[in-house]
C-alpha cells in the first residue's frame, strides 16, 4: 500500500488541518463534533462511464478537495462504481447535490459511504493486484507491450494511474532500487491547478530509465502504475499545460 494511502488509513481524520487551497467547500472548523470524531469524508459513485478517469471525477466534484479517487473491479473489469474521499466532511453534502447528475452521457449516482467499506475496497483491489482475481493475468497486446520495448530512452518516464494523493516521497518509495531526488519528479495538474493522475520522472541516466521499466504495471497503493518512455520535449509540453 502506497505511503499517502497508508497514512490515510493509519490516521484517520488527521487531514482536517489548514485549507490546501482556495476551495470555496473548505470547512475549517470541527467543532461540530466537539466529543465525538468527526464522520469520515468519503462518497460512493455508482454508473460511471467505464473510460472514467481520476481526472473525470474530480471535474464532477468541482471545487472540492479531493484526497482519494478509488475505482472499484471485480474479475479484473472496472464495475463502474468509485469511492471519492474529501478533505473535509461538510464537503460530503456538496459532494451528494451531484447525486444523478450526467457525466458524460451517463447520470452517476452519489451516496453517503463509510470508512469501513472504503478500507473494506482498498483491501479488495490489494488482493485483485497481488493475483487473487483473474486481472492480474489480463494479457496486454502483443503490440503494446513491443512499442514500450522498443522505445528509444532518453532518461524520462512517464507514470499514469497515480493517486490523487500521491507525493513525491511515494514516487520515490516506488523506484527504490533506484537513486532519485525530489527534484527530478514533475506531477503535472489541468488548468485548476489539480493533480491529473501523471507524473514526469527524470533519471540520471536512459540505463536507469529502462532499468526502471521493470515497474511497469506494478501498484502504488491499490493503482497499477503504467509507465513509458518519454522525453524532456514531451515533460516541458506537460508542464507548461499545467500553467
Amino acid at each position: 500500500m502506497g505511503a499517502k494511502r497508508q497514512r490515510l488509513v493509519e490516521q484517520g481524520s488527521s487531514f482536517y488541518g489548514t485549507s490546501p487551497g482556495p476551495s470555496f467547500m473548505y470547512n475549517p472548523a470541527t467543532f461540530a463534533y466537539v466529543g465525538q470524531p468527526p464522520p469520515f469524508p468519503v462518497v460512493k459513485l455508482r454508473g460511471l462511464p467505464f473510460d472514467c478517469a481520476e481526472a473525470d471525477v474530480a471535474e464532477f466534484f468541482h471545487g472540492l478537495d479531493i484526497v482519494d479517487v478509488l475505482f472499484v473491479h471485480k474479475y479484473g473489469k472496472f464495475t463502474g462504481e468509485a469511492f471519492c474521499v474529501f478533505g473535509y466532511p461538510l464537503q460530503v453534502d456538496f459532494a451528494l447535490q451531484r447525486n444523478r447528475q450526467n457525466m458524460g452521457r451517463r447520470y452517476v449516482e452519489v451516496f453517503r459511504s463509510k470508512r469501513q467499506e472504503y478500507y473494506k475496497a482498498i483491501a479488495g483491489e490489494v488482493f485483485d493486484a497481488r493475483g487473487g482475481s483473474p486481472r492480474r493475468n489480463i494479457p496486454r497486446s502483443k503490440s503494446y507491450d513491443e512499442g514500450k520495448d522498443s522505445a528509444e530512452h532518453t532518461g524520462v518516464l512517464r507514470l499514469r494511474g497515480l493517486p490523487f494523493s500521491a507525493g513525491k516521497d511515494d514516487i520515490i518509495d516506488f523506484f527504490k532500487d533506484i537513486v532519485l531526488s525530489e527534484d527530478s519528479i514533475h506531477f503535472t495538474m489541468n488548468s485548476e491547478g489539480r493533480p491529473t493522475g501523471e507524473a514526469f520522472v527524470e533519471f540520471a541516466n536512459a540505463e536507469d530509465s529502462e532499468a526502471a521499466m521493470a515497474k511497469d504495471r506494478m501498484t502504488l497503493g491499490s493503482r497499477y502504475i503504467e509507465l513509458f518512455p518519454s522525453s524532456h520535449e514531451e515533460l516541458d509540453e506537460a508542464l507548461a499545460r499545467g500553467r
